[in-house]
């Protein structure tokens, strides 16, 4: 395995500011992100306290119902030593992990877990956050797979409980067997691919709900790491915020304004932000028949849902949170602030989409009299295997453009220039001589009477459209005629621009896996990495 670190043409303009630590962006933001902030920030977590104890107690209960390995037990354990700090970020529980960003955040909260302790000389932990209380199934149902030179969206169709968090979503593992064994006929037989069989249904069997699917897959690809995993809708979850809704309710009206007013600024100064919220939103969610309904505040201060599905006063919602947490959760607003009242966080691991909200949550944190954690990029990767980089080589395509922008237009040229002169130069020619020979009996028409003349112009058009269904009967043909070296073009576009973007968007571990095994992750967790960095292409 080697490693080239690449920019990416494509990132928007909070992400570039924040990479470059410029000045304005800077103002969003309590630490730089590539300074060395370890040691102040540490020097600001001792200044606060934290229920280490009860945190690592429920914490181990979670992660032994997924059948923790012992390295993540031994992590949970160090959580109680009053020095420890986390490295933290989170995601959606995916369908086999979901795509490779979510495998490539887990090796970056571990990588740089490792890389800080052993500067430090504290323990520091990874913790992968899982949002188990998010519900759109449509968003994780789903695995696109490679199928000759294309990428097909393989569903796992199951429509009941649809608007459930998926915690509680049950797996209907009948219809998921049926599923998984329709994906495995896409893959090709390799030495792995009993393994990673054996490995995904053994998982299946074993878990009750998705989150639990996702946490069992997650330790066979990390048994010997210690990511220690956290299901942000465990009911032992809510029982550790209790105290901290609690303190949220009390405060929301002040937050809401200020993180309100910190993306309006954000998005005037032109860098627009993935938050969409408004001064009245409460920025949580209240469950109901197995239903979250987002709180607002209407204007008589209550909580209510958007269709008043439910109301309450203040105090009530704060009885609930007391004696009910359960049945409160937080949004993509309030789940940061959670994540810092309930661990040391020496630094947050977060995608663009993440980041660029972020810089709007600052005032949120100052609020709780606590400083924003450090927010740093995850690693962001490009897989190339050996079919593919000799593809490269082959039609003298860099990497990097075929990460950027894709191989279409390398590919039109190649074909236009099988034919001399090219079809579309040769067409043009005639269609412009046939414009000018036709042009007399355009003239006499039109002297003869207007109707001849319009009658005329339908004639040459008609003459056009031959021409046009000869121009795609020969492009058809030369396609056909250089079918191979064309489908090359579409495999390299399949592996490094799926769907338009990078691959780590669209294509899932299992591809990797079953040709490569997962030996490759624990190389990627041993490396030296630049977070600055924005993408790296790693050759396989």
């Amino acid at each position: 395995m080697r490693m080239k670190p690449v920019q990416l043409k494509n990132e928007n303009k909070l992400m570039k500011a924040y990479r470059n630590e410029s000045v304005q962006m800077m103002d969003y933001f309590d630490y730089a992100p590539f300074q060395a902030f370890a040691n102040k920030r540490i020097l600001d977590l001792e200044s606060r306290s934290f229920n280490r104890k009860e945190l690592s107690e429920k914490i181990r209960v979670m992660n032994e119902e997924w059948d923790a390995p012992e390295a993540t037990l031994d992590q949970i354990e160090r959580l109680k030593k009053y020095n420890s700090v986390v490295v933290i970020g989170g995601q959606q529980a995916g369908l086999l992990t979901g795509p490779m960003y979510t495998v490539n955040k887990i090796i970056s909260i571990i990588q740089y877990a490792k890389s800080e302790e052993s500067k430090l000389g504290t323990p520091v932990i990874p913790v992968f956050w899982i949002a188990g209380e998010d519900h759109d199934f449509e968003e994780i149902n789903h695995v696109w797979m490679q199928k000759e030179e294309k990428l097909n969206k393989h569903i796992l169709r199951q429509y009941d409980d649809e608007k459930a968090p998926i915690s509680d979503r049950s797996i209907d593992k009948q219809l998921f067997t049926s599923w998984f064994y329709e994906l495995l006929e896409q893959l090709t037989e390799t030495e792995y691919t009993k393994h990673i069989q054996d490995n995904v249904m053994t998982c299946m069997e074993q878990s009750k709900t998705y989150v639990d699917f996702f946490a069992r897959l997650v330790f066979q690809l990390f048994r010997e790491e210690g990511i220690v995993l956290f299901d942000s809708n465990h009911f032992l979850a809510r029982q550790l915020e209790s105290e901290f809704f609690v303190e949220y309710i009390e405060k929301q009206q002040h937050i809401s304004n200020m993180v309100f007013d910190s993306n309006q600024k954000l998005n005037q100064a032109g860098y627009y932000t993935s938050l969409e919220i408004d001064k009245d939103d409460a920025h949580l969610f209240y469950h109901q028949n197995r239903e979250r309904i987002l709180l607002r505040r209407n204007e008589k201060g209550e909580w209510a849902g958007k269709q008043n599905e439910v109301i309450f006063t203040t105090n009530e919602i704060i009885e609930i949170a007391k004696n009910k947490p359960e049945l409160l959760s937080n949004n993509v607003v309030t789940r940061p602030l959670m994540q810092e009242l309930l661990f040391p966080v020496l630094a947050f691991m977060g995608g663009p989409g993440e980041i660029s909200y972020w810089a709007a949550l600052r005032p949120m944190f100052h609020c709780f009299n606590m400083n924003m954690p450090p927010v740093l990029p995850r690693l962001s990767f490009s897989f190339i295997d050996v079919k593919t980089e000799k593809r490269l080589k082959k039609w003298s395509i860099p990497a990097e453009k075929a990460i950027h922008y894709g191989v279409d237009n390398r590919k039109i040229n190649w074909l236009a220039s099988q034919q001399q002169p090219p079809i579309a130069q040769m067409v043009e020619q005639i269609k412009e001589s046939i414009d000018k020979a036709h042009l007399p009996l355009r003239e006499a028409a039109n002297e003869i009477r207007t109707d001849i003349g319009a009658l005329a112009m339908k004639n040459l058009n008609y003459l056009y459209k031959d021409i046009d269904f000869m121009e795609r009967k020969m492009n058809r043909a030369l396609e056909e005629r250089y079918e191979e070296e064309l489908n090359e073009f579409e495999l390299i576009n399949a592996v490094l621009y799926p769907n338009g973007g990078l691959q780590e968007r669209t294509w899932n571990i299992i591809s990797f896996a079953n040709v490569h095994g997962t030996h490759f992750i624990n190389e990627l967790i041993n490396e030296t990495y630049s977070y600055k960095q924005e993408h790296y292409i790693v050759y396989l």
